[in-house]
């Protein structure tokens, strides 16, 4: 492990526009708290960086936009990594924690089309550059006559893509363009009981080494509870659903005062079957309104539905 100048804080990024600009975000976050902190970033190339072109299911969605980082944690070469909290695996490797999560952006989706239109203006048989298939799953059921095709890259990039024609429009979680300053080209943000966003969208992961007292310390006034209540709650609900990365769920925590409201959906690829719910309850009940959602879905065929992801 690296012994380091205690007044310095080495913290791990992706190297998109999106990544670094999130994590000079929550740099800004932490020495707001710690003016007198030197701290210095690393830019980490991924393998979901370093390959563009196939599909996210077909490479193993979850892990392959954090594996890298994690490496760099374990081996003590950077003090924390700023993640977008979705790209977590459910499980991570033992050493190393979730040690912060600050306040969530708009967990929206977000429609980018290359004629400003909305979704419902879209012409018929559309073509839209997703390789999200919670996405493609929920779209196809709001609008079974669109098409789909593979569209990856930084959030830039795959809005030049959009307006250059290679696609009609994209969905883009509403956070990263929030983030980045890009929202001039949002077309319209869908409401989350229409398109139910990924669980954890619009969440950073503050990751670090479990037992780094020194760093944890230097987060802490970062955190905030709701958001690290959301992530909680939603990451539960795909774990007591046994979902991976080929399986189209959808779940959103929201957080209103002592108000809470659970919304997820889980959805066939083909949009063919869909099973939903949505339960509120207060903050005191959080584990009783994921379990009744829990329950709804499971009610409504989502077991089979994962096991038929599983099984294509």
């Amino acid at each position: 492990m690296t012994h380091r100048d205690p007044n310095l804080l080495v913290v791990g990024t992706r190297g998109s526009l999106l990544a670094v600009t999130q994590t000079n975000w929550v740099i800004g976050e932490i020495r707001r708290h710690n003016p007198e902190l030197e701290v210095r970033v690393e830019r980490i190339s991924t393998r979901g960086d370093r390959d563009q072109e196939a599909p996210l299911p077909e490479v193993g969605q979850k892990g392959i936009f954090t594996k890298e980082l994690e490496e760099a944690l374990l081996e003590g070469s950077i003090d924390l990594a700023v993640h977008s909290a979705k790209d977590l695996p459910e499980e991570m490797p033992p050493g190393l924690d979730i040690i912060c999560v600050p306040a969530r952006e708009d967990p929206r989706d977000a429609l980018v089309s290359r004629d400003a239109r909305k979704l419902a203006d879209l012409p018929e048989g559309a073509v839209l550059g997703t390789s999200s298939l919670r996405r493609q799953a929920q779209l196809r059921l709001i609008r079974g006559d669109l098409g789909f095709c593979v569209l990856r890259g930084n959030v830039d990039t795959r809005i030049k893509k959009v307006h250059r024609g290679d696609c009609h429009a994209t969905l883009l979680a509403m956070a990263g363009l929030r983030r980045v300053g890009l929202t001039e080209h949002v077309t319209e943000a869908l409401d989350v009981e229409r398109l139910v966003p990924a669980p954890a969208q619009g969440i950073l992961a503050v990751q670090g080494r479990d037992d780094d007292a020194r760093v944890r310390n230097l987060v802490l006034p970062v955190q905030d509870d709701d958001a690290l209540l959301a992530l909680a709650q939603e990451r539960l609900l795909v774990t007591k659903l046994q979902g991976g990365c080929t399986t189209p769920i959808g779940a959103l925590l929201q957080i209103e005062g002592d108000e809470l409201t659970m919304t997820a959906v889980v959805a066939s690829p083909a949009g063919d079957r869909v099973a939903r719910a949505r339960h509120a309850a207060t903050r005191a009940d959080v584990a009783g309104v994921v379990q009744r959602t829990l329950d709804d879905l499971l009610t409504g065929g989502a077991a089979e539905i994962i096991d038929a992801c599983r099984e294509e």
